[in-house]
């Protein structure tokens, strides 16, 4: 749990008051901030490498640390694309995953602690061919060469500049935005605020920003992890008390989402692609258990009958998806 409460301190640190701590890791993000945007401006000149793949490229980014909703959007973006007739495949880091052999094919059955945990989610989720990787090029190329794809998206991409792309899409959080506004480690900022004009297009998970698209997740359905053919209702949950568990970047958005469903939750929240185990969840009373899908995704293979995944339902403003399929046709 130390990693826990490192976490949530960092939290303080980069949307709370910690404003003498923050000071005193000013200068490191002045030299952070001055590296990121060094390595882009090699990209761009020639100075480092960025390859092309043989299809269209989008990209799915952030420039903050933790949760944004990029692996919701991508999981929504490849749907309505194979809807629209194209053949999606998609890229991912494979983040925390333990295998000696990258990239990797991933499938529904594919073990997430070999492979990472959204790489499954997204296997198991989208319809499209799923394969892991750091280095996405190398991801791409064995994707490419396994299925022919007319679009590929790569999902938390937007500061891997090795991969040319067609679009790049930034997601930002509405209700956290950009924290205190400076780069690591005194902020969350992966790359400077400035970053986002460069992008073709920002996604505000929640209330959207001028200029820029919306997006809004909601919860209304459970289903079991150890019998997915059942599946149920929030309101079913309604008049008991439910832990609820989340190891992702906000886990307050879940737990908020679930109490805006009308339940009375109990936070059990987790460092962000945490490695369950049962001895973790193992409350000393039968109240039923509601995750994420990403963390169930973990949790199935030793699931009791009282644990749940919560499905999240992602709608798309429909000026956005005419924008993607217009731009990539």
């Amino acid at each position: 749990m130390k990693r826990a409460v490192w976490e949530r301190r960092l939290h303080r640190l980069w949307y709370g008051n910690a404003r003498a701590a923050r000071v005193l890791l000013l200068p490191l993000s002045g030299v952070f901030c001055a590296l990121v945007q060094l390595r882009r401006a090699a990209y761009r000149a020639g100075l480092l490498a960025s390859r092309r793949l043989d299809t269209r490229v989008v990209v799915v980014g952030n420039i903050t640390v933790g949760g944004t909703g990029k692996t919701p959007l991508v999981l929504a973006l490849a749907r309505r694309l194979r809807e629209a007739g194209f053949t999606v495949g998609i890229l991912s880091r494979g983040y925390r995953g333990r295998g000696r052999v990258w990239p990797v094919e991933v499938s529904v059955a594919s073990d997430p602690d070999q492979v990472g945990d959204e790489p499954v989610l997204l296997a198991r989720n989208s319809g499209a061919v799923v394969y892991a990787g750091a280095d996405r090029v190398a991801a791409g190329r064995a994707l490419l060469a396994s299925r022919p794809c007319d679009v590929l998206i790569c999902d938390d991409g937007l500061q891997h500049y090795a991969l040319r792309r067609d679009l790049e899409i930034a997601v930002v959080d509405a209700g956290r935005g950009h924290g205190n506004g400076h780069c690591l480690p005194a902020g969350p900022l992966r790359e400077p605020v400035s970053r986002l004009k460069a992008v073709d297009a920002l996604v505000y998970l929640g209330a959207p920003a001028p200029g820029a698209f919306g997006m809004q997740m909601q919860v209304h359905s459970a289903t079991r992890l150890c019998d997915p053919a059942d599946t149920r209702p929030l309101t079913s949950f309604l008049g008991e008390r439910v832990h609820a568990v989340a190891g992702i970047g906000d886990p307050q958005r879940f737990f908020a989402a679930l109490r805006g469903a009308g339940l009375d939750v109990e936070e059990r929240s987790f460092p962000d692609h945490h490695r369950f185990r049962a001895a973790d969840l193992a409350f000393a009373d039968r109240r039923p258990v509601l995750m994420t899908e990403k963390d169930a995704v973990k949790c199935a293979g030793f699931a009791p009958a009282h644990w749940w995944s919560v499905a999240a339902e992602v709608h798309l403003e429909a000026n956005f998806v005419a924008w993607v399929l217009d731009s990539l046709k």
